[in-house]
């Protein structure tokens, strides 16, 4: 059989793939670094991150365009050419030299990478010297949203649908889940942690720019997952007490007097706003300017689907969301255990407060 007249490869050929391969590797690293990838930084872990990131992109991309030259330049050398059928192609020898190339380099850059991450992971994870002025705060998820829990200025829970942070103070969150699997991650702190049933999970961040940030679950939980989102808002750390130091006061608005012994006893408006520590709160999705919840939420605004409605009608779409879905809204979405979470006093505290509070 006829032997292959291209049984070595040409040295300038050589030469070629290598002045490509690197010109299209300083390409490419130079976009990889000029591509804003990610949102701004809001926290010291995050531009630790993104320095990982980008030494993962600047070992990537040469051994991408290794493999890619290699496999267009074999193309281009060694494909059939008409005639060529009955070639047989050339001999192959070992190369112990080439094998222990091979196998050394990307043992170095592995060993590299491996021990840069491990030391990244070391000290994002690290517990600030000053641990006892460390803010710790709970996060729960349930479908379809996220409630938080602070330790009041009074030594007391307090519970919210908004999650307020201090700049420049170390914030470790403990996060929990009530049903199913959810993933509690703020894009620009770069941390992220599954919330799993029946266990703690935690990471910490320190934020370092004031704004507000979206909140997210990044682990698919149900039909309602895509609208599983919250707003992170990091403040100034006076503005912060301050604020924590209003959720910690006793809450106003309490039945009028007259009303009957149980109703007297809750506040409908907390308990629309935040829950009552088993339940999602209502405020968490819906917008109600009664209550001061913020418009755009996941499920439909009560200021207009409210209107008209008897309270016999309102506790259905409390105890049994599916029975009536308003136009422009998926199925499925609104949790269906409000009847074992919250008490029968609490519904109806809540049935009083949303028939008080509806638009003619």
């Amino acid at each position: 059989m006829a032997v292959d007249p291209r049984a070595k490869t040409n040295p300038r050929t050589i030469v070629q793939m290598v002045v490509v391969g690197v010109i299209a590797s300083a390409i490419g690293i130079a976009l990889g670094l000029a591509i804003n990838w990610f949102p701004v930084q809001g926290s010291t872990q995050s531009k630790k991150i993104d320095d990982l990131w980008n030494l993962m992109l600047i070992f990537a991309v040469p051994v991408f365009v290794l493999v890619v030259v290699v496999v267009l330049f074999a193309v281009k050398e060694f494909r059939q050419r008409p005639g060529e059928e009955k070639l047989d192609g050339p001999n192959i020898h070992g190369s112990t030299k080439l094998e222990i190339i091979w196998t050394t380099v990307p043992s170095l850059i592995i060993f590299v990478l491996v021990g840069y991450s491990a030391t990244v992971l070391s000290d994002i994870e690290a517990a600030p010297a000053n641990a006892a002025q460390e803010l710790k705060v709970d996060v729960y998820g349930q479908q379809f949203a996220w409630t938080f829990k602070y330790t009041g200025v009074d030594g007391k829970p307090v519970n919210t649908t908004r999650l307020y942070l201090p700049n420049h103070q170390s914030v470790k969150f403990n996060v929990h889940s009530k049903d199913v699997i959810h993933d509690f991650w703020i894009p620009a702190m770069r941390m992220k942690i599954d919330a799993v049933p029946g266990i703690t999970t935690s990471y910490r961040i320190t934020p370092i720019r004031e704004g507000s940030y979206p909140v997210v679950c990044a682990e698919l939980c149900g039909l309602g997952h895509a609208v599983m989102r919250q707003t992170a808002y990091v403040l100034p750390p006076a503005k912060f007490k301050a604020w924590l130091t209003k959720q910690s006061q006793p809450a106003g608005g309490g039945a009028a007097a007259g009303g009957g012994a149980a109703t007297a006893a809750i506040d409908a408006k907390t308990l629309f706003t935040k829950g009552n520590g088993n339940s999602t709160a209502c405020g968490s999705c819906h917008q109600l300017t009664a209550a001061g919840t913020p418009a755009g939420g996941i499920g439909p605004d009560l200021d207009t689907a409210l209107a008209g409605q008897s309270a016999a009608q309102i506790k259905q779409s409390i105890v049994n969301p599916q029975a009536v879905i308003t136009k422009g809204y998926p199925p499925n979405v609104m949790p269906p255990n409000f009847a074992q979470t919250l008490k029968p006093a609490e519904i109806d505290a809540l049935v009083q407060y949303l028939l008080k509070n509806q638009k003619k």
